[in-house]
Formats: C-alpha cells, sequence, structure tokens
C-alpha cells in the first residue's frame, strides 16, 4: 500500500479487520468446580484425592506449583471440611448440611432479587377451614417506573387452580416491603386435601392502565402443615417453573407406568369434583307438648330439618367465569312429589352463603328407608338451568355421606354439620331441570 509523503498513515476498517492480533491459542476457562475436590458417596474424605483433583488447586497460585501440587490438594480439603481426618463419620454431617441448605439458604441471587414473604397457615379441623396470615414481604423487585411496586398476593391450591379457589389480599401502593397483616379463609377444605394438595402464594404488582405483573411465587406442601397447630414461613419468592413440552414430557413419562397411573387418577378425581357444601342435619323426635304454635308446632311431631349453609369452590359455569347457584332437596322415595325444596339464586359467585333450613315431617322409621337427594344448579334465563353437583345421604351412601347421615340418627335433637364434596354424577336423580 502506497502512501504519499506528508500523509499519516491510514488504516481501513477492511485491512484493520485482516490483522492477525490474536496472541496465541485460546485456552478454555476453568470453571469454579474444578478448584473444589469431588468425592464419591462412597468414599471418606480421609482418602487421597486423584491426581484431576489435585491438580486443579495448583493452578491457583504459582507459588504452591513449587512446593507440590498434593499438598496443596490435602490441605485445601481440609480447610474446606473440618474434621476430615475423622474418616467416614463425616459424610452424615457433610448431607445433614447439604439438607439444611437447601430448605433454608435464600443467598441464591435469582431468589433474593425477587424477594421474600413471610405468612402463617392455620388448619381448624372444627371448621374445616385454612386460614392463611399474609404478615409481610420484604425486597420485592422493583416493576413500576418509579423503583417500586404495587403489591398483592394471591393464593390459589393445586391441583384445580380457578376462580373459585383463588383469594386475594388488599393492594400496598408504592413500596418494596409492603406490610398486609392480613387473613385469608378458604371453607371446606378436609384431612384429605391437607395431604393432597399444594397452596400457592404469589405476589404481583397491580397496574391499573394495564395488565397486572408477576413478581414471583412460592409452592407449600399443606401436608407440611399439622393440623391445628400454626406453622410459620418465610421463603424466597422464586419464578414460576416452566411448563414442560408435550414432547419432553411422554419422554419423560414413557416407561413409569405407575406414576402415570397414580398422575391419570388424581387429574380425574379432580375433574369429578363441583365444589364443596356445608349441610346441617338435625332430626326432632315427637314432642307431648301442645302449647306450642307456628313453626315449633309443625317440628314438634317429628320430622328432619335440613340446612343449607353454603357452597365452596363452585364450578364456574358461565362465559364469565362464575355461576348464578341455588340448592334443591329432595327426599326419596317421594311418591307424591312433594319434597322438593329450593334455596334463592345467589348471582354471579361461586362461593355462595344461602344460610337456608328446610323441614321434612316423617317419623324415625321412615326416616332410616329414605335418601336425601342435594343438588347444586346454575340459574339460566330463557334456556335450562345447568347441574353443577350433587351428593346424596342415605343408608346406602358410602363415606362421609353416610357417616353424616349415620350421626344425624344416632344424636337426635342435635345439628350435625359436614362439609360434602359435590360430583359431577348422582345415582337416582335427573340431570336436568
Amino acid at each position: 500500500m502506497a502512501v504519499r509523503k506528508g500523509k499519516t498513515l491510514a488504516v481501513s476498517i477492511q485491512e484493520h479487520m485482516a490483522i492477525d492480533v490474536c496472541p496465541g491459542p485460546i485456552r478454555p476457562i476453568r470453571q469454579i468446580s474444578a478448584y473444589f475436590p469431588r468425592l464419591s458417596p462412597t468414599s471418606s474424605f480421609s482418602e487421597p484425592l486423584s491426581p484431576n483433583q489435585v491438580a486443579a488447586p495448583t493452578s491457583l497460585s504459582p507459588s504452591s506449583a513449587e512446593k507440590g501440587g498434593g499438598a496443596v490438594g490435602r490441605g485445601s480439603s481440609s480447610l474446606l471440611l473440618p474434621g476430615a481426618a475423622s474418616g467416614g463419620g463425616s459424610l452424615s454431617a457433610m448431607s445433614s448440611m447439604d439438607t439444611s441448605i437447601e430448605i433454608d439458604s435464600c443467598d441464591s441471587d435469582d431468589n433474593t432479587a425477587l424477594g421474600t414473604l413471610e405468612f402463617e397457615l392455620l388448619y381448624d379441623r372444627a371448621t374445616s377451614s385454612l386460614h392463611c396470615t399474609v404478615i409481610k414481604a420484604k425486597g420485592l423487585k422493583p416493576m413500576d417506573f418509579n423503583g417500586l411496586s404495587d403489591p398483592y398476593v394471591k393464593l390459589h391450591l393445586l391441583p384445580g387452580a380457578c376462580k373459585a379457589n383463588k383469594l386475594k389480599t388488599k393492594t400496598v401502593r408504592n413500596t418494596l416491603n409492603p406490610v398486609w397483616n392480613e387473613t385469608l379463609t378458604y371453607c371446606g377444605i378436609t384431612e384429605e386435601d391437607m395431604y393432597r394438595k399444594t397452596l400457592r402464594v404469589s405476589v404481583c404488582d397491580e397496574d391499573k392502565l394495564t395488565h397486572n405483573e408477576f413478581i414471583g411465587e412460592s409452592r407449600v406442601a399443606l401436608r407440611r402443615v399439622k393440623l391445628d397447630q400454626t406453622k410459620r414461613f418465610n421463603i424466597c419468592l422464586e419464578h414460576p417453573p416452566p411448563l414442560p413440552s408435550p414432547t419432553a414430557m411422554s419422554t419423560a413419562l414413557r416407561g413409569i407406568s405407575c406414576y402415570l397411573r397414580e398422575w391419570e387418577t388424581e387429574q380425574m378425581r379432580s375433574l369429578e369434583e363441583r365444589g364443596r357444601l356445608l349441610l346441617c342435619l338435625q332430626y326432632f323426635p315427637p314432642s307431648s307438648d301442645g302449647d306450642v304454635k307456628g313453626e315449633a308446632k309443625e317440628r314438634a311431631r317429628g320430622g328432619l330439618c335440613v340446612g343449607v349453609k353454603r357452597c365452596a369452590h363452585l364450578a364456574a359455569m358461565d362465559v364469565n367465569g362464575f355461576s348464578d347457584p341455588y340448592v334443591k332437596t329432595y327426599l326419596k322415595p317421594d311418591v307424591q312429589k312433594k319434597s322438593k325444596h329450593k334455596t334463592a339464586v345467589i348471582k354471579k359467585t361461586l362461593n355462595p352463603e344461602f344460610n337456608e333450613e328446610f323441614f321434612y315431617e316423617i317419623t324415625f322409621s321412615e326416616l332410616a328407608t329414605k335418601t336425601l337427594e342435594v343438588t347444586v344448579w346454575d340459574y339460566d334465563l330463557g334456556k335450562s338451568n345447568d347441574f353443577i353437583g350433587g351428593v346424596s345421604l342415605g343408608c346406602h351412601s358410602q363415606g362421609d355421606p353416610l357417616q353424616h347421615w349415620i350421626d344425624c340418627l344416632k344424636n337426635k335433637g342435635t345439628k350435625v354439620e359436614r362439609w360434602h364434596t359435590l360430583t359431577n354424577e348422582l345415582p337416582g336423580s335427573t340431570l336436568q331441570e
């Protein structure tokens, strides 16, 4: 390339890129795991390290290479694991240390960047309710332009998360360390639910103009909560687990037929459940007092009082994600077709409260041969109503319905309350209005 006299040497970008400025062969960068000894599960800490493991620490300092890599390798292992000379007994200590770190550690940058959440769980066995007290959060990830957030907490029960089992706290404005001290309650939670369900606790940022933003979540297996005992959690928020692709899912489940059958059974069970219903049964024995009047006079002749208290987690039957539920009761066999009772319709809800009572005048001997059928329907104007679910109580029932019926017959004059699971099939009843 010719350069005129008096002018500086100019190199074009094409020529600059063509210049070989590589100082030598590029060496791979060592990983951090290369500087620590690798121990097999069957070996004790006092065993000598392999040459590959000994050579790794020598690259930490040139001086150590001059004195000998083996001494450095053994010295570093004793510094990292005190008491290594004690033999295989230290292996259990290391395993217990790893377990505690896995459960309680919040040092991960990925987790601490989202913040921490403190809450309490209490299961009340007497009322079949789960109380979640959301206390506070700390160090939440900023989601707004001002470097703050408007956080609130959502609760869902898994499997089967839907609007019916969604609970939500109030929103605390412009803060990264919100304090709620708010208790959210799930009604109709059985002891079986406590063993097989998981509570998902999500923290979100509320935006009035756009959609709300997700900050982080945590999932707690309800079996960790002891009955009638408050358990406090202080956890780091995490990103939601990624959804596996269908191909990866089929590959992972191939050959695991036992697990797959349990998973399918769980899915079928969740599909059959259409909500929960709280019923109160009370049998009034005949009374000889003739001075009573009105409703008391009717009950003095003896009969069954059915109290429809409330429903929880009902299936959504309308396009808006809600239902307009009401309850019907029958005492069958009903030859004269006079046993039908119906509650009022509660609009746009999946957790209605009815608090209505119906009385059937019947003798105790006749009641033993009857079956109480309770159905929940969704009211639709101008078309047929949708069946949500139902339950049948009688001597031919099974499980909780049978136990509830027996307790009512044994305890005359006493109110007996129990939650029942609604199913999409009810033997002996019609599914059309």
